[in-house]
């Protein structure tokens, strides 16, 4: 699918993300601790700030145009929620975790960027002008620049 030019740096992040969430889909008892340990290599290095760019930029650029409080988006913070909570949690963890453990977080995951791909970043697209969407880039890039 084309993406607009400003929305190209978080569609790369998730093809990282669908990368881990194929991953954790995958784990095994045998390779739990090191899928997880790769998974959190992800979220402290990419995963939250890329959540931080979607909700301290993407959106509220969004609400600027249309409806913020339309389901798509409500689903992709509470997404954000969830995920950012298991990501935690797991990285508490001194075991290896529970591979349905993963499972369940990969397939969370994978609809998440999924839902972000198909609904909303088309909705974000539609609603905003290019000169917002530029805008909205150079956000994106400082938020995962700043880390």
């Amino acid at each position: 699918m084309k993406r607009h030019k400003a929305l190209e740096q978080l569609s790369r992040d998730h093809h990282q993300a669908l990368f881990q969430a194929m991953r954790l889909k995958r784990a095994e008892e045998a390779d739990a601790g090191s899928v997880l340990g790769d998974f959190l290599d992800f979220w402290f290095g990419v995963g939250y700030l890329h959540f931080r760019a979607e909700e301290e930029v993407l959106l509220p650029a969004y609400s600027a145009y249309g409806d913020g409080s339309r389901e798509e988006v409500i689903r992709v913070l509470l997404d954000h929620m969830h995920i950012r909570r298991e990501a935690y949690e797991l990285g508490e963890l001194k075991k290896d975790p529970a591979p349905e453990r993963l499972h369940a977080l990969g397939e969370k995951l994978d609809a998440h960027v999924r839902h972000e791909e198909r609904v909303l970043f088309p909705l974000i697209e539609e609603a905003l002008p290019d000169d917002e969407l530029v805008r909205v880039a150079r956000g994106v890039d400082e938020v995962e620049k700043a880390g």
